[in-house]
This record gives C-alpha cells, sequence and structure tokens, in this order.
C-alpha cells in the first residue's frame, strides 16, 4: 500500500455527473505518511455550458470567469500525474469520483477504482452515528479553524479535509502518545526527608560536654592525654 495520499474536493455545476453537469474546480494535497508536504494541485475548468443559480450560490464561480479556463481534457493527464497511484481521500468520495470518472469516460480513460478511495463521510458516520458529520460540523468538532470558507472552494476545502482525515484516524502523529507511554516503566517512589547540613566544626558546648563524657567514661583509652581532659 502507498504511504501517499492525495486529499481532494471538486466543484460541479449540479448533480447529474453522467448527464449534463460538469467538474468546474479541482483541488489536492498531498500526504505522504499522513503529514503534509506542501504540494498542491488545484484547477479551475471550463465546463462549456451555463451554470445554475444553485451551484453558484454554492462556490460563487460563474460561467464567465470559467470562459477563459481549459476543459476537462486539456488538464486531465497533469491531474492524473500529480495523483499518481496514490490513494484518493474525499468527503462524500462517491459524488467527486462519480465525477471524476465520468470526465475520464468521456475521453475514454479508464475510472479509477473505488479500491483506490478513502470516504471520510464514511469514517465519521461510523466514529460518529447519528452526528452532524458534514465537512463544516467536523471542522467544529475537531476545532480546525474554517472562518475563511464563506463559499465551498476545491483547493481550501482539500485542506481542511486534510486536517479532519488527520483527527479521524488519531491525529498528525498516530500513536505517537502510546509510544511514548510504553517507554516509561512502572516503579515505586520513596521520599526521602532530606535535613539541612550539619555545620564542620562543633560548638563550643559540644566541645565541653564531650570532654566531661571521656573524663567520666573513658579514663585508660591509650589515645587519652590528661591534657585532653582539662
Amino acid at each position: 500500500m502507498s504511504d501517499r495520499e492525495i486529499v481532494f474536493d471538486t466543484e460541479t455545476t449540479g448533480f447529474d455527473a453522467e448527464g449534463d453537469d460538469r467538474v468546474v474546480e479541482i483541488g489536492c494535497l498531498e500526504l505522504v505518511n499522513h503529514v503534509p508536504t506542501g504540494e498542491t494541485y488545484h484547477q479551475y475548468i471550463n465546463p462549456e455550458r451555463d451554470m445554475p443559480q444553485g451551484a453558484f450560490e454554492v462556490h460563487g464561480l460563474s460561467e464567465e470567469f470559467l470562459s477563459d479556463y481549459p476543459v476537462f481534457a486539456d488538464i486531465a493527464a497533469d491531474f492524473l500525474a500529480f495523483v499518481g497511484d496514490a490513494n484518493l481521500v474525499a468527503h462524500n468520495a462517491t459524488f467527486d469520483m462519480r465525477f471524476i470518472n465520468a470526465e475520464l469516460g468521456r475521453m475514454g480513460q479508464a475510472p479509477i477504482g473505488d479500491e483506490r478511495v478513502v470516504d471520510t463521510l464514511a469514517m465519521a458516520r461510523s466514529k460518529f452515528p447519528g452526528a452532524q458529520n458534514s465537512l463544516d460540523a467536523l471542522c467544529r468538532r475537531f476545532d480546525v479553524d474554517n472562518s475563511s470558507r464563506d463559499l465551498h472552494g476545491a483547493l481550501l476545502d482539500s485542506e481542511l479535509l486534510a486536517e479532519v482525515y488527520l483527527e479521524l484516524i488519531g491525529g498528525r502523529q498516530p500513536g505517537l502518545v502510546l509510544a511514548a507511554e510504553s517507554r516509561v516503566e512502572t516503579r515505586s517512589v520513596r521520599t526521602v526527608e532530606v535535613r539541612p547540613p550539619r555545620p564542620h566544626a562543633p560548638t563550643p558546648e559540644e566541645m565541653s560536654a564531650h570532654e566531661e563524657f571521656l573524663k567520666e567514661k573513658v579514663t585508660d583509652a591509650r589515645w587519652f592525654k590528661p591534657e585532653d581532659a582539662r
């Protein structure tokens, strides 16, 4: 299995991939070993048709704006080269892949297989059953800043989705905490009271008491001299 993944999103003219609707924007972000590399792919696409008002309200891409960009057939090679053999990560991936494969089919290209596709919507529904699992809802759940998402945009949504995806699989470095914990040995801890150090020289009072002790108790020691007991 490749350690390279492409998080991607599309914007379209509508919902009918096999009919008259077309892809108008693709945004991709590269992950290697679940870490963003900074490599991206972004392309606006001329759908060669009008833009329905409902779609325009979602992504803000007008027919006039897109008319200056290439058609899908002219960008397909660059898109496929960027993707390579990586797995594809998308939110509600069925929708995006249906459009991508429909565009490839019109060119006589083979479709991208389902075995290469990771659907973060399905992951979220499995992990949080019954909860709201839109991209915006998941951004709120994982504290991902989506404040700049006034309209849908393929590259911005891919960047947000990459953060959400990494949270869904356990964070940017899965297993790091467990690995750190496994290196910590369980051991008992004994508390030791530390007393202030004793001054090196005895006090005069201690010297006097010591001399009295020697006079009374130690009178025949070889090392004891009478003058020492004075």
